[in-house]
């Protein structure tokens, strides 16, 4: 896709940013749509449609964080990259955990996220499940990819984030094969370089407790130490 084709929704409400971006990425051949109101975002983007979304964090109406579940709830699996002017650590692993693709911090360069827009644009579709599997079932579990559910036998119901509904797509097209840290950094959180985060740890311990009947003994999502992690179906 060129970037004549590729649309961006811009979110924000700074008139001087949304001035200097617009032109910038206008530049660059993108088309831009803008929503300065935070209420009026999701509605834009189901009706435009964007190839990528830059969403700010402090909007009038609904802040980008709502915005961001909300979108992914909808099951919208493009590119989020949130912009802020927030800079702790917490804020950025909430805006990844809701499923934010990317976080960039106010006061940044147009040439930075330029290169995080072609980066996020690249690794669009890198995966697609080959199995095309909606309800997954563990045993007497059964996981709902679509409305990202976890039914238990007795009936007891958990819910899935966004981001464990792809972790566990990810692990299941690996076909029961471990797959590294690293990968699921780059494949699914979508880092660019290995890191020394616990974050793909922290939400493996999370998502077992959510899927497994017993998570002290689990015996679908399973870790392989030094290796990696693997998603047994039977």
């Amino acid at each position: 896709m060129s970037n004549k084709e590729t649309r961006i929704l811009l979110i924000e409400d700074e008139p001087s940013l949304i001035f200097t971006l617009r032109d910038t990425l206008e530049n660059e051949g993108y088309i831009v749509i803008v929503c300065e109101d935070g209420e009026e975002a999701v509605g834009l983007a189901q009706k435009n449609k964007p190839d990528i979304i830059i969403l700010d964090i402090m909007l009038p109406g609904k802040n980008g964080y709502e915005i961001c579940q909300e979108l992914r709830a909808l099951k919208f699996t493009i590119p989020i990259i949130i912009l802020t002017a927030k800079n702790q650590e917490l804020d950025k692993v909430k805006g990844l955990d809701i499923g934010a693709d990317d976080y960039i911090t106010k006061p940044f360069g147009v040439k930075e996220l330029l290169a995080r827009i072609q980066a996020r644009l690249r690794r669009t579709g890198t995966y697609s499940s080959s199995n095309n599997i909606d309800l997954l079932q563990l045993g007497a579990t059964k996981i709902d990819l679509l409305e990202s559910k976890v039914i238990f036998g007795d009936g007891r119901r958990n819910e899935l984030t966004a981001r464990e509904t792809e972790l566990i797509k990810y692990l299941l097209e690996a076909g029961g094969e471990p797959v590294s840290r690293d990968e699921l950094l780059e494949k699914v959180w979508r880092y660019e370089y290995s890191t020394n985060t616990r974050t793909v740890d922290v939400h493996i311990s999370k998502l077992r407790a959510k899927i497994e009947s017993l998570p002290d003994e689990p015996r679908h999502l399973i870790t392989l130490h030094g290796v990696g992690y693997l998603l047994k179906t039977y």
